[in-house]
């Protein structure tokens, strides 16, 4: 017996020499490591373009704080793969939605980055109380005319929302006099970027020393136009499969208190989390509606949650 014990040690012994040889020949040297890791992953400095424009107006290039800016907010958001990629996914989704009431009110195409900036395109909550896509506060929801209480939130209506943050910008865009400078204030207020303007005695965004946030603003809006306007040049490769879907829906209308919505949704065969899902700005489980207004609620056309 202590014969086949120390018989099965040599043996076990052995394999174990065996399997430390193995691996040190397939370790990694610094050079094949280097070479490795070279050919697996690149990281380039990247070619700022001769022209950058935000809705028509030029971006100045030529002047080296912005040109060092904007290098910044294209590297930061083109190795932000992740996130780089979730948004081309979302903008094929929301863009048809958002575009067609930008163009109504005649604010340029470009404010749809915007949007992406300021919620990543999701119904996003700011520390500040900001909801939506549009990142809309209460006050100016409510002074543009959405209802905005626990039962119903408006801001979260992706439609209604983009009307009003039009009309926003186009006031903002009448007092300041130039869409560059109504972006901003989108972000800083009216009133904060009018103040700056006067305290600094300048007429333009990039001349103003402003906050962190402010004053990259307008060089993410850019960085997030150009990326997603050209994702090969920027290393982003994916197939229009891979990019998220709008589901088609219809309308029904409401004119009256929904006591469960639960109950409501399978009565188009749907569950209440999809129902949630395609109307976010029902923000209770039931519908007061003691003032019998009319809503419309959004249900997916039959086939796509099967």
């Amino acid at each position: 017996m202590k014969i086949v014990k120390n018989a099965l040690a040599f043996v076990g012994l052995l394999s174990l020499c065996g399997l430390f040889i193995f691996a040190l020949q397939d370790a990694p040297t610094d050079e094949n490591f280097e070479k490795k890791l070279i050919n697996d992953y690149n990281v380039y400095a990247l070619q700022i373009p001769d022209y950058l424009d935000f809705a028509g107006e030029a971006m100045p290039l030529n002047n080296p704080d912005i040109y060092e800016r904007m290098d910044r907010e294209l590297l930061v958001n083109t190795y932000w793969q992740s996130n780089g990629l979730l948004m081309f996914k979302r903008a094929k989704k929301y863009f048809p939605i958002i575009e067609p009431i930008l163009a109504k009110h005649g604010i340029p195409d470009d404010f749809k980055y915007l949007a992406v900036i300021e919620s990543g395109l999701t119904n996003a909550v700011s520390p500040a109380g900001a909801r939506g896509v549009w990142q809309i506060m209460k006050t100016t929801g409510r002074e543009n005319g959405l209802e905005i209480n626990d039962n119903v939130d408006e801001r979260y209506h992706l439609e209604k929302a983009t009307e009003v943050a039009c009309k926003y910008l186009k006031k903002s865009k009448e007092r300041l006099g130039s869409w560059t400078l109504a972006a901003a204030a989108y972000n800083a207020g009216n009133a904060g970027i009018a103040r700056r303007l006067r305290e600094q005695n300048v007429s333009d965004y990039y001349d103003l020393l402003l906050g962190e946030e402010t004053g990259r603003y307008m060089f993410r809006i850019v960085a997030l136009k150009e990326i997603l306007s050209h994702p090969a040049k920027y290393g982003f490769n994916f197939r229009d499969k891979d990019l998220y879907q709008n589901i088609p829906t219809y309308k029904v209308e409401v004119d009256t208190a929904v006591a469960d919505f639960s109950t409501f949704a399978q009565d188009f065969n749907i569950n209440y989390k999809i129902l949630k899902l395609h109307n976010p700005w029902l923000r209770e489980p039931h519908l007061n509606n003691k003032s019998r207004k009319l809503y419309h609620i959004e249900i997916p056309k039959e086939g796509y949650y099967q």
